[in-house]
C-alpha cells in the first residue's frame, strides 16, 4: 500500500519551513509522495491574504523541483471552510488504496482534540507530528484513539512562518531564502502583500 502524506495549510505564502517539514516526513516515514493542499478558508486561521488561485500557483512553483511533492486543489475547488474530515472523506473514495499520513507540526498534535470529526479522522489515517527542538508536546494527555494515530518525526529548528514573511514583505524587508527563489519570483512579479510589480 502507497504512503502519502498531506499538508494542509493555507500558504499564504508557502515557505521554505513547509518544504522541510514536508521532507522530514517523507524521509523518516517513507512517504511516496506529499500533497500540498491549500485550504480554502481555514478553520482556525484568519482568511487569507491572497487568492487561492495565488496561493496554488506559489505552492507550483515551491514543489515543481522535487518529483515527490505535489500541489492539490481539492480544498480550493471544494470552497468553504476546509475542515480535514470532509476532505480526507473525499480522498478515501477517490483513493481507497493509499494509506494516508496528515503532517503537522508537533504544536499542533495538542489541538487534535478540538479538530472537527477527530474520532473518525483518525480511523481514516495517521498524523506526523514534526518535532522542532524546544517543541512542548504532551501526547501522554491525549485520548487513547489520537495518541494511537500520532508518529513523530523530527525536523531541524528553523523559525519561518507565513506570518513572519507577510509581514517583512509589507514593511519593505527581504524574504529571500524564507522562501523558495520561484516563489519569491511570484511575489514580486505578481505584487502580493503590499509589493510593487
Amino acid at each position: 500500500m502507497s504512503r502519502v502524506g498531506i499538508m494542509g495549510g493555507a500558504f499564504d505564502p508557502v515557505h521554505l519551513g513547509h518544504l522541510l517539514a514536508a521532507e522530514a516526513a517523507r524521509e523518516q516515514y517513507g512517504l511516496e509522495e506529499v500533497w500540498f493542499m491549500p485550504s480554502h478558508i481555514p478553520p482556525h486561521k484568519h482568511q487569507a491574504g491572497v487568492s487561492g488561485k495565488q496561493r496554488l500557483e506559489m505552492v507550483e512553483a515551491a514543489t515543481r523541483a522535487n518529483p515527490a511533492f505535489k500541489p492539490l486543489d481539492l480544498e480550493l475547488r471544494r470552497g468553504g471552510v476546509s475542515y480535514t474530515v470532509d476532505t480526507i472523506r473525499e480522498l478515501r473514495r477517490e483513493h481507497p488504496d493509499l494509506d494516508l499520513y496528515f503532517i503537522i507540526g508537533a504544536d499542533m498534535v495538542n489541538y487534535l482534540p478540538k479538530w472537527e470529526g477527530i474520532e473518525e479522522l483518525t480511523g481514516m489515517l495517521k498524523f506526523i507530528g514534526l518535532q522542532r527542538p524546544g517543541s512542548f508536546l504532551e501526547l501522554d494527555a491525549l485520548p487513547d484513539h489520537i495518541q494511537q494515530a500520532v508518529h513523530l518525526a523530527d525536523m531541524p529548528l528553523v523559525d519561518i512562518s507565513s506570518s513572519l514573511v507577510r509581514k517583512r514583505l509589507a514593511s519593505g524587508k527581504s524574504v529571500r531564502y524564507m522562501v523558495p527563489d520561484e516563489v519569491h519570483e511570484y511575489i514580486v512579479r505578481s505584487g502580493l502583500y503590499g509589493l510593487q510589480p
